[in-house]
């Protein structure tokens, strides 16, 4: 059995219920992508009842797609997709095909699954899905680095390398929309994404469950011309063109539909691009950078008048300050603890605000800035404090120092 994109007068009953089982699990899937507040109490509903979770399930944004939630709903899903096949089964048995319904559907698949690869694709090429390490990353131990933050730091190290992954997604995306490319289109999705989905399982990054689903799909668009494939690359056969089945066959259809498709892409891209141009530039790696800019080192740090030595294990006592974004900051300990703060810089008055949480204050430090200096004055956390900070020079760090050489006498793997 194997399905196929010509017209067939009379499938096989095994290709009609696996056809029903895939049209019903595929259509729930993508319109759950989109409406998750609709299938929550759902889903809430399956948790509690069949599998007897005992805790709250419902859909957040966390950023993470291997949660609770979203592995019910897969369980929910697949229990639907059992029942209502079964049903569809009894009720339309004397179906002999499915051809106009199959051709809707890979329409659905192959739009949907291109819509995925341009929004992930241009957030690669604008790396707006990897930034580049981040200043306090890059003062972060290696072994104190998470599976998914290693492979957050890999990827976002290179321009060049998320451009070129993003452009095989964008390639594989723009492949779909027209049927006649949609073959080489899936298989070259297939390879992109599988890659991605080996990453997500190999560096514990919490989307497994959306990077099988798309493999899944791009397996299935390309199966569709599996024959061809076979001979192709494994018989060593001659094949035969493709006779597409078309439901609708009128000129003006044709018209309408090519044009639909041109404006559509369009749409999608041109949006891509502004938004990934835009995005780049507010906060990406092309962001206007802060005026305290840099990775700030305290040589002496006094608090109620008290020198603080450099102990290790003084947990007051800060080491870095770390300026990288317009509104944060981060305070680095001598313990490697670190606090995120809220920062304020204003330059005409040499004023700074900095404080954690919601324990908002109104320029609670002054400042005073020589090239490489940066000298602190002020209260946090009820403490009067005197800080002398140096900036660290950036280009004394490997990682960003190291470049690229085309000669290489030994490896330079450090």
């Amino acid at each position: 059995m194997i399905f196929s994109q010509e017209y067939r007068q009379q499938w096989p009953t095994s290709e009609k219920v696996i056809f029903r089982f895939l049209f019903i699990y595929f259509i729930l899937f993508i319109i759950s992508q989109f409406t998750f507040s609709l299938f929550e109490p759902l889903v809430r509903l399956t948790g509690h009842l069949i599998l007897h979770i005992e805790t709250p399930i419902s859909y957040f944004p966390s950023g993470s797609g291997d949660t609770t939630y979203a592995y019910v709903a897969l369980f929910m899903n697949t229990l639907i997709t059992l029942t209502a096949t079964l049903i569809w089964s009894f009720i339309d048995k004397k179906r002999p095909a499915y051809n106009t319904l199959f051709y809707w559907f890979l329409v659905i698949l192959r739009f949907y699954l291109a819509l995925m690869m341009f929004s992930y694709g241009f957030a690669k090429i604008y790396k707006m899905q990897f930034p580049g390490p981040s200043l306090i990353r890059l003062l972060q131990p290696l072994g104190d680095f998470s599976p998914m933050g290693l492979a957050w730091t890999f990827m976002g190290f290179s321009e060049a390398y998320n451009v070129f992954t993003g452009s095989l997604e964008v390639l594989g995306g723009l492949l779909l929309v027209c049927r006649k490319t949609a073959t080489l289109g899936a298989l070259i999705v297939t390879v992109v994404m599988t890659h991605v989905a080996v990453m997500n399982f190999t560096y514990d990054i919490p989307v497994k469950l959306f990077s099988l689903h798309l493999v899944t799909i791009a397996l299935f668009i390309a199966s569709t011309d599996g024959k061809r494939i076979f001979r192709l690359f494994i018989s060593n056969k001659p094949t035969s063109h493709y006779h597409f089945y078309y439901p609708i066959k009128n000129h003006l259809y044709e018209k309408i539909k090519n044009g639909f498709k041109i404006v559509a892409v369009g749409l999608v891209i041109g949006t891509s691009i502004w938004q990934g141009y835009n995005g780049e530039r507010e906060y990406g790696d092309k962001r206007v950078r802060p005026k305290l800019y840099g990775i700030w080192e305290v040589e002496t740090m006094t608090v109620n008048d008290e020198v603080l030595p450099p102990l290790l294990t003084d947990e007051n006592r800060w080491r870095y300050l770390v300026v990288d974004y317009e509104s944060r900051a981060a305070i680095k300990y001598m313990t490697d603890e670190k606090k995120w703060m809220t920062l304020k810089i204003d330059s005409i008055d040499s004023k700074i605000t900095l404080y954690e949480g919601d324990n908002k204050q109104e320029d609670n430090f002054d400042f005073s800035r020589s090239d490489n200096e940066l000298y602190l004055e002020g209260t946090l956390y009820g403490h009067r404090m005197k800080i002398k900070l140096k900036v660290k020079d950036l280009d004394d760090i490997l990682l960003i120092n190291r470049g690229f050489h085309w000669i290489n006498e030994y490896p330079f793997n450090k």
